[in-house]
């Protein structure tokens, strides 16, 4: 049987976090949860295996999602990084796309579309490590 896709969900509302992971456990991911920066970075670097990690921009302080992405790009594999925010200014998204993160989604978020995008980022992310590719 084929391990589930596994996601870790970075958010500092606690009614934000549990939501997405009840949304991503019934679609079948294996879901870990953060509500800090440092506590996903703390997971990040643990050695966790993930497809993908959605995180909060503005938590802690102002754009600290950038720095869970940062850590979520040193991992090997990559994970699809997605970052969710209702705070998106022209700085912190040229920022985000400077990084190369995949997926940009503003708050309130669309689960359909969010869900739908994610199956997708994670499909295209495991054909190219399949290929060899980054």
């Amino acid at each position: 049987m084929p391990r589930k896709p596994s996601i870790l969900v970075v958010d500092d509302e606690e009614n934000v976090t549990r939501t997405l992971q009840m949304v991503f456990e019934q679609q079948g991911y294996e879901v870990t949860t953060a509500y800090s920066s440092a506590q996903a970075v703390k997971i990040l670097k643990n050695g966790h295996k993930l497809d993908a990690v959605i995180t909060d921009l503005n938590m802690e302080s102002d754009d600290i999602g950038l720095e869970v992405a940062r850590a979520a790009q040193g991992l090997k594999p990559r994970p699809v990084i997605v970052i969710c925010t209702g705070f998106a200014n022209m700085k912190n998204s040229l920022e985000a796309l400077k990084m190369h993160v995949d997926y940009l989604a503003n708050k309130p978020v669309d689960l359909d579309e969010l869900s739908a995008a994610l199956r997708r980022l994670i499909t295209r992310r495991h054909s190219q490590l399949a290929k060899g590719q980054r």
